[in-house]
């Protein structure tokens, strides 16, 4: 939606309130602290009757009217005008003793790149301000299910575009919550920023080549990415459809994990999705002791660059130092043979304009069939003009493997595919669990600066191109404000074990704090 549109979506979130009449649970109710506040905390405090649905989704809609706008933070696109009265379902469901679903009464926002059939589906771009899709995205789908509330979506970089930066056509420029005189990284800035902000409990994200983690890394989140092929991308407006990846963003690594666990199902839809490799429950990897015994490879290649910040690569060494004293076994020699090499000769098949042009046939009514015309029309951010003239070059009636010049697709992409052999290959030569590195070697850029001071994104050169999994955790702040991560990755398919490792370390160390100034007086 475009910035006009967007306010008068946010300005009547009050009236919505009183229209719909507050469902008060008991005579006895009180008003739950929302700031920090986890998905377990919700449901004891529903299932003891201290609050009601209504009362939370409610009181995360007022932080977003009190904090996101005025305080400058820009991240949510719209807001979900069904959110109240979904709420108001589960309270007569809890009201009469019913069965609940997993996620009942799970306040999420989701970024604006996911089907949603009851919200337009943007992308960023204002071209698809009124492009609303005939079903959910599955992951959508998955959540809706399991009883999770969408209460609003989330500004994105246009078409996903920036690793760097969250500015589109429809919404506008999001800062960081921290300090908004700071990037959130992109593409998913508007969900990191929001989540942090505690505007939901937790949040939805893509990442092609950094943005789940950039962000997460960004605003003290855990974001995962999983291995190409556990789960589903169907619904999600493609960028490089054999790199993308969606998935949660969370302030806890336990709140992520409960999310994951329901949308990391299966979906014949996917073409690239594969079958019987999911966990029966990735929340019993939510172990305390989770470090202890692990050996973890340093991937110094991502640790010792020339323009990583010193205190950056400190917070890093002191965050070895923490999983040491939890048990892990940290092994400082990982590397992997002809990385360098290899790297160099993967090529992307840069397939947006193909890709794209198959989301849009999955529309009844889509505005445009081809994003070339989207140069021609004007209709985008500045900043996404170089990103459009490179993507556009490149021929969108055919698939990238069957151009005049073929490009090979996941997974029969060989340099890819030795990647991912010779990953595997160290890692066993190793006996690791796992490798770590900064998610970023360098703080957020100031956000007028956001192009000329893009430095220390670790998430783009390995783990994308080899459809590895990996997660990011917080790992503390830089100059104590900042937010930095610490990435974790492995083997395919060993997202349980990256969750273990990240949970212990999280429990070991709580570096997550939220963003001063962000708590209602009532608070």
């Amino acid at each position: 939606m475009d910035i006009s549109s967007r306010n008068t979506l946010r300005k009547p979130i009050a009236v919505m309130i009183l229209s719909l009449g507050m469902f008060s649970c008991s005579p006895n109710s009180q008003e739950l602290d929302l700031v920090e506040t986890t998905i377990s905390e919700i449901q004891e405090a529903l299932l003891k009757k201290r609050t009601s649905c209504y009362e939370v989704v409610s009181g995360y809609l007022e932080r977003i009217e009190k904090f996101d706008n005025p305080e400058g933070i820009n991240a949510i696109s719209m807001i979900n005008s069904n959110a109240l009265a979904k709420a108001q379902e589960i309270d007569r469901v809890l009201a009469a003793g019913g069965a609940l679903p997993e996620l009942f009464c799970v306040p999420i926002v989701v970024k604006d790149n996911f089907d949603t059939h009851d919200l337009p589906t943007t992308g960023g771009s204002v071209i698809l301000r009124n492009s609303y899709p005939p079903d959910d995205a599955f992951m959508v789908s998955q959540l809706r299910s399991a009883g999770a509330i969408i209460i609003a979506k989330t500004n994105m970089a246009e078409w996903a575009f920036s690793p760097r930066e969250t500015v589109s056509s429809s919404v506008g420029r999001t800062a960081n919550a921290y300090d908004t005189n700071f990037v959130p990284a992109g593409s998913s800035g508007g969900t990191a920023s929001a989540v942090a902000a505690n505007f939901a409990v937790a949040g939805m994200g893509s990442d092609t080549g950094n943005s789940i983690r950039g962000p997460s890394s960004h605003l003290a989140l855990f974001g995962i990415r999983s291995t190409i092929g556990l789960t589903s991308r169907d619904g999600v407006i493609p960028l490089i459809f054999d790199r993308d990846i969606a998935g949660p963003m969370s302030r806890t690594v336990e709140d992520g994990v409960k999310l994951f666990n329901v949308v990391s199902n299966y979906d014949e839809n996917d073409p690239l999705a594969v079958p019987d490799k999911r966990e029966s429950d990735y929340r019993e990897f939510l172990k305390t002791d989770g470090l202890r015994g692990k050996r973890i490879g340093v991937f110094n290649l991502f640790v010792d660059r020339e323009s990583a910040d010193v205190e950056i690569n400190e917070i890093f060494f002191k965050a070895l130092d923490d999983m040491r004293a939890a048990g892990a076994i940290i092994v400082n020699s990982f590397s992997i043979e002809n990385f360098d090499l290899i790297s160099a000769e993967v090529e992307s098949c840069h397939s947006f304009r193909y890709d794209l042009s198959q989301y849009f046939q999955t529309l009844e009514k889509p505005p445009l069939d081809d994003i070339g015309l989207v140069l021609q029309s004007g209709d985008f951010a500045v900043e996404s003009r170089l990103a459009l003239e490179f993507y556009s070059q490149f021929s969108y009636q055919d698939p990238p493997d069957e151009r005049e010049n073929p490009c090979a697709i996941w997974p029969d992409h060989s340099e890819r595919n030795l990647l991912l052999k010779n990953s595997v290959a160290a890692m066993d030569d190793a006996n690791l669990d796992a490798v770590v590195f900064p998610t970023w070697s360098n703080p957020p850029a100031p956000i007028n600066k956001a192009v000329d001071e893009y430095l220390g994104d670790n998430s783009q050169g390995w783990v994308p191109a080899a459809g590895l999994p990996a997660v990011t955790v917080p790992m503390g702040f830089w100059r104590g404000r900042l937010p930095a991560g610490i990435q974790i990755v492995g083997r395919p398919y060993s997202e349980g074990m990256l969750i273990e490792i990240a949970y212990g370390f999280e429990q070991a160390t709580h570096h997550r704090k939220p963003p001063l100034g962000l708590r209602s007086p009532a608070e």
